[in-house]
């Protein structure tokens, strides 16, 4: 007898949140919401939140008024203290399969064929209690014999109570009735305008479209929607990857608590996100052969002059240093900026991204050793993960007066000595 493929997706219920409840009992069952990096928008929520009828990455500004109201506690952002908890989640989840795929911060893929053939859902269920009782941070998972059927289980454990957080559609007939409820848009990778095209088809559930035709699909919408199709009729197209694919483009931006006029600035907030960047590709072991650089005025300021801008570079030598990036992306922006306007937002992209071990040309007017390139980079990169914000390693130095101030920011429980979460006996 063949063995029956079965592919788990192990996803933590309001990540951000429930990182900000862990140490904050006291706020358990009461409305908490995380907000973005600059403390505009809302992007983690609370099912008590979620109740209130508060959107998904809505400006705090336009709910301040049932903020206040309902008394909703607000975080700032916490990556570091966010880090550190996934990563303890995703070392947990690996004592169940041999073979996991970390998807997001707060979800993976496990592929448990052969594991858990006789009780699939007592299995998910030892999932589920492990990694809650080992992290504190509480998991849905959801099963089938393919990627997308995986993330369709999972959309049903979180929504339905009755699965008690742990679906498995591996049976047609089970799938077939869960699907017939969910609305097509719930699907992964269908997005909000392929959802209209497939509306106005007629095509409004999930079974709808598992039923459609694959060749028909494919020719009125793409190879990936008709993937889909099959994905849905239990034909795996995806797998379950050990190491996660590269990135092929790595994008660096920010906008600023206040405009910013100075080209100096701009260079400035500039660097940070090269630096930031450079670090990012050498952490995948790959190399840039192209970088665009980007500013724009805030288009919600009608009363003010508008200016956008972008500009491509293609380099003569692929690289992942730090220095040479922000060297190109301060000669680009120096032919773009221009005098006399407020400008709300820049940052960078690297393009041309290949593997660092692939044969490249080389310059041959330039006299760089690139091997101690590599080794200096090495270096900064290990100083800055172990003095993240002691000791900032970079090739000039940075005020970063632009950056948003947070105000709502919790401590580094797990990250930092002098933030401990401590107990108290009374």
């Amino acid at each position: 007898m063949s063995q029956q493929t079965r592919i788990a997706l192990v996803d933590c219920n309001n990540f951000y949140v429930s990182c900000e409840r862990l140490f904050r009992p006291d706020l358990r069952y009461k409305p908490v919401a995380v907000l973005s990096n600059n403390d505009g928008c809302i992007v983690s929520r609370s099912q008590e939140v979620k109740d209130l009828g508060i959107k998904m990455a809505i400006p705090v500004h336009q709910v301040q008024h049932s903020i206040n109201l309902h008394h909703v506690h607000l975080f700032s952002s916490n990556y570091p203290l966010y880090a550190d908890l996934s990563s303890r989640v995703m070392q947990c989840m690996e004592s169940f399969t041999p073979q996991l795929e970390t998807y997001s911060i707060d979800e993976s893929f496990l592929d448990l064929s052969g594991i858990c053939q006789q009780n699939s859902v007592a299995y998910g269920q030892q999932i589920k209690k492990t990694i809650h009782r080992s992290t504190g941070i509480p998991v849905c998972v959801g099963m089938g014999p393919t990627k997308t059927l995986a993330k369709l289980a999972n959309y049903a454990a979180k929504k339905w109570k009755k699965t008690d957080g742990v679906l498995d559609l591996s049976d047609p007939v089970r799938r077939e009735k869960l699907m017939r409820l969910v609305p097509v848009n719930e699907v992964w990778g269908i997005g909000r305008q392929t959802t209209k095209r497939l509306q106005l088809m007629g095509i409004n559930s999930v079974y709808d479209l598992a039923i459609q035709p694959v060749e028909s699909i494919q020719a009125q919408f793409n190879i990936v929607v008709a993937r889909t199709v099959m994905e849905l009729n239990g034909i795996s197209c995806l797998s379950v990857e050990d190491i996660a694919p590269a990135k092929q483009q790595i994008v660096c931006s920010r906008s600023f608590k206040q405009c910013l006029t100075d080209y100096h600035q701009l260079a400035e907030a500039l660097i940070s996100f090269g630096s930031r960047a450079a670090e990012k590709l050498r952490k995948q072991h790959s190399v840039t052969a192209s970088i665009t650089v980007f500013i724009r005025t805030n288009p919600y300021s009608l009363d003010e002059p508008q200016y956008q801008r972008s500009i491509h570079s293609v380099l003569k030598q692929s690289t992942a240093d730090t220095r040479q990036i922000i060297k190109k992306a301060k000669q680009l922006l120096k032919e773009i900026y221009k005098i006399g306007y407020r400008y709300q937002k820049c940052g960078l992209q690297l393009g041309h991204i290949q593997p660092a071990s692939l044969p490249a040309q080389i310059d041959l007017f330039e006299s760089t050793d690139l091997n101690k390139n590599q080794i200096l980079m090495t270096t900064v990169d290990q100083i800055n993960h172990k003095f993240p914000k002691g000791i900032a390693v970079s090739t000039a130095e940075i005020q970063q007066n632009w950056q948003y101030k947070v105000k709502r920011l919790s401590k580094c429980y797990t990250t930092n000595w002098n933030e401990l979460a401590t107990a108290h006996c009374q």
